[in-house]
């Protein structure tokens, strides 16, 4: 059985599923096409997709950050641990157990990386909690606990990167979203972010990683959706996706006719099939 088939027939735990989502913005822009996808507790599941494939969309409507932009949901739900998003604010989000990290490390520059961490805990209500929770992020993220009084803005992209997962660990969420973590990043960075990402969900924070980068995504995923104009187009378990010849070339970038850049590839057709 797909993944997303378990929202619909009930079989086995979701803790956020997406069902039938159609999403414009200015009552004009068709974007999301009936999405439907399902991230167990305790998964890491990968929406792949390039750029302009609605993947940031997605995660516009899980959040409720939708009618910032204009959007709306006009067909189908989303729910958390099966109660729906809609209606519900942010800060209500956060207490509920969900935390975004968004594209473009959006930290506070002028704050101290203490400072940004403490910002992040604003839903925190103990003192114990907020100190347990900040220690747990100083032993996932060592070089913020060398840099703790360093102003934000003068740390390096990568460590700017962790001090953005880090403030998005405060609350101690069940579900982490990513968005393009490993974007501008040196590769060896992107190895040290993967391996993070995988420590936070085996202390148990479920993680939807939104990448254009495949290989990082879907080796450290249990399961994968590929997202194109709008649509899911493909979705398996995450080593199937690796394995499969159609993501290879796409994604990859390497095929039986050798490496493909996103220029070679000039249409997706119904027969499941990319071309150049």
């Amino acid at each position: 059985m797909r993944q997303a088939d378990t929202i619909a027939t009930g079989e086995g735990t979701t803790l956020l599923g997406v069902t039938g989502l159609e999403v414009v913005y200015s009552d004009v822009i068709l974007v999301l096409r009936g999405v439907s996808l399902a991230v167990p507790p305790g998964s890491i599941v990968a929406l792949l997709g390039a750029n302009g494939a609605g993947k940031t969309t997605l995660l516009r409507a899980v959040t409720g950050l939708l009618p910032l932009h204009r959007g709306r949901i006009t067909k189908g739900h989303v729910t958390l641990d099966g109660r729906p998003v809609a209606g519900r604010d942010p800060a209500e989000m956060v207490r509920a157990g969900l935390s975004q990290v968004m594209e473009g490390r959006r930290i506070f520059a002028e704050l101290t990386v203490e400072d940004n961490l403490r910002a992040g805990g604003y839903v925190v209500r103990s003192r114990a909690g907020l100190r347990e929770a900040y220690e747990r992020v100083m032993g996932l993220f060592p070089i913020l606990a060398e840099r703790r009084g360093q102003v934000a803005g003068y740390l390096s992209g990568g460590e700017q990167q962790m001090l953005s997962m880090g403030r998005a660990l405060m609350p101690s969420p069940r579900l982490l979203l990513l968005d393009e973590p490993s974007l501008g990043l040196a590769p060896i960075i992107v190895e040290q972010i993967a391996k993070i990402i995988k420590e936070i969900n085996a202390q148990g924070t479920a993680i939807l990683l939104v990448e254009q980068n495949a290989t990082m995504a879907l080796s450290i995923a249990d399961y994968g959706y590929v997202l194109e104009h709008g649509r899911v187009v493909k979705d398996a378990p995450a080593p199937e996706l690796l394995a499969d010849r159609d993501i290879q070339e796409f994604y990859l970038g390497v095929g039986e006719a050798g490496r493909r850049s996103y220029r070679d590839v000039k249409t997706y057709r119904r027969r499941k099939r990319w071309t150049a």
